[in-house]
């Protein structure tokens, strides 16, 4: 099979053999998700555990913080955080729904918005650099057509933090309306306001320990 490239993270869908669903699941299964980013989180803890000794990774107890705390296993001194969100899903959409983000679906990465703004204050209140990771799936264009692979690219948070201030017209926003499968015994848990991002913006893999005491490199962000 052959996926017609246009530029880096840019594929034709209009020719792909392998064209992505982009229906909106009517029921979702949290528990499932749940599941599934929990898994997630554990390999990427064992990886920073068993790869880098002198680190100590653990899952964090803090109602609103990204998921995972990067220690000094010397002190226990906090380093940074990292978020994980897994992406299985394609806003297939999205050029005709965001015409103005410059984005399509092949390159597109999400991230709930309360979440994203959130982690911009915590981490000026921490004083700590965050990290937002996003494990991709089942995108064969980029991460081939094994469904079983997955791909991680992350970004320091105050890069998208620059990118979001440079999107004072929220090209990059999208709200969708809620549905029943948002609601979980009576509670709202859906996503219904994203922001995003595309794939070139960020760095592949995981951080690395270089990196998680340092501020990022600064950029010029594209102004929408």
């Amino acid at each position: 099979m052959k996926y017609e490239e246009i530029s880096a993270y840019k594929y034709n869908c209009s020719t792909c053999p392998t064209r992505c669903d982009g229906k909106t699941v009517p029921q979702f299964d949290f528990e499932k998700d749940l599941k599934f980013s929990e898994a997630i989180e554990d390999f990427a803890a064992s990886y920073y555990n068993q790869s880098f000794p002198w680190l100590r990774v653990q899952k964090t107890t803090r109602e609103g913080y990204p998921d995972l705390e990067i220690r000094s296993a010397e002190n226990n001194s906090l380093l940074c955080f990292i978020e994980i969100k897994g992406q299985a899903r394609t806003f297939m959409k999205i050029e005709r729904v965001l015409p103005h983000s410059g984005l399509i679906p092949s390159e597109t990465l999400a991230l709930n918005l309360s979440d994203l703004e959130r982690y911009f204050t915590i981490h000026k209140q921490e004083n700590r650099s965050i990290f937002i990771v996003w494990c991709l799936m089942h995108r064969p264009c980029i991460t081939g057509t094994d469904p079983q692979t997955r791909k991680f690219w992350h970004q320091h948070i105050s890069i998208l933090e620059q990118i979001r201030l440079a999107d004072p017209k929220n090209h990059r926003r999208f709200r969708r309306a809620s549905g029943m499968g948002d609601v979980v015994q009576g509670q709202h848990k859906g996503v219904v306001v994203n922001y995003h991002f595309s794939i070139s913006e960020l760095k592949k893999g995981l951080p690395q320990p270089d990196s998680f005491s340092q501020g990022p490199v600064p950029s010029t962000p594209k102004t929408f």
